[in-house]
């Protein structure tokens, strides 16, 4: 369980997240993922990533019982940066990242998948960002990378998901499969990216980050400016003891 990875004889590497019982990752988590994925795209052999986890749900954010532990900030302040790490790896990754969405993907698995290259959903995908009822923003960045820009607004506001299908239609998921196909399906399209040569593979990814419409990084950190705001005048930590008591 935690973080595993395997590189299969075409160079696809494939990244497991499996932290029962949500897949809600603890700070050491976060960094354990950026490092992993950093470090297979600086491997010649990789050519292509898969991002996929077990258990009920691709991942659910961060651990909000571990944030609530610890007096201070020392908790947020390394989710945070935590977050910050494994997004940028995802998206400044050598070589192209498939994401294998199943169940809920929420909060940080928002940050992941919309800096992803390419996503594939299993039916029951639903995507979210329940972070004003946690007390917090952020993501807001990745979320409008896979839905219109008042779509985003109104869920970002009420907290609403979006299922697959509705990503499907938007263009940002390439397909939607049955659940018990979906890492086979995210294999798929992985090994017709292996297939081709890797030189150009890398350089069509640093070509294609070169040319996105903004800078994903700094606008996620402008929006984690106002969580660690909403942190300090304290209604964070409200909302945050009101979903542990009640998860409790």
């Amino acid at each position: 369980m935690g973080i595993t990875q395997a590189i299969d004889a075409n160079g696809v590497a494939e990244v497991v997240m499996d932290r029962p019982p949500v897949n809600a990752l603890t700070v050491a988590g976060w960094f354990e993922l950026a490092d992993t994925i950093q470090s297979l795209g600086e491997r010649p052999e990789v050519r292509a990533v898969v991002l996929r986890a077990e258990g009920r749900g691709f991942n659910a954010g961060v651990d909000i019982k571990e944030m609530q532990a610890p007096e201070g900030f020392d908790a947020l302040i390394g989710a945070n940066r935590g977050c910050f790490a494994a997004f940028a790896a995802v998206y400044e990754c050598a070589v192209p990242v498939i994401a294998a969405v199943h169940g809920y993907c929420l909060g940080g698995g928002i940050g992941l998948v919309g800096n992803s290259d390419i996503i594939v959903a299993s039916e029951d995908a639903t995507f979210g960002l329940p972070e004003v009822d946690r007390g917090a923003l952020g993501a807001a960045t990745h979320l409008a990378r896979l839905v219109p820009q008042h779509k985003m607004r109104a869920m970002v506001y009420t907290a609403a998901t979006a299922t697959a299908h509705e990503l499907l239609r938007f263009g940002s998921v390439l397909k939607v499969v049955p659940c018990d196909e979906l890492r086979a399906a995210a294999f798929e399209v992985a090994q017709s990216i292996a297939a081709k040569s890797p030189t150009v593979m890398r350089a069509a990814k640093e070509s294609l980050n070169g040319i996105d419409l903004w800078d994903v990084k700094r606008s996620y950190r402008y929006e984690q400016g106002f969580t660690f705001e909403l942190n300090l005048s304290g209604v964070s930590d409200e909302a945050r003891d009101a979903f542990v008591n009640n998860d409790d």
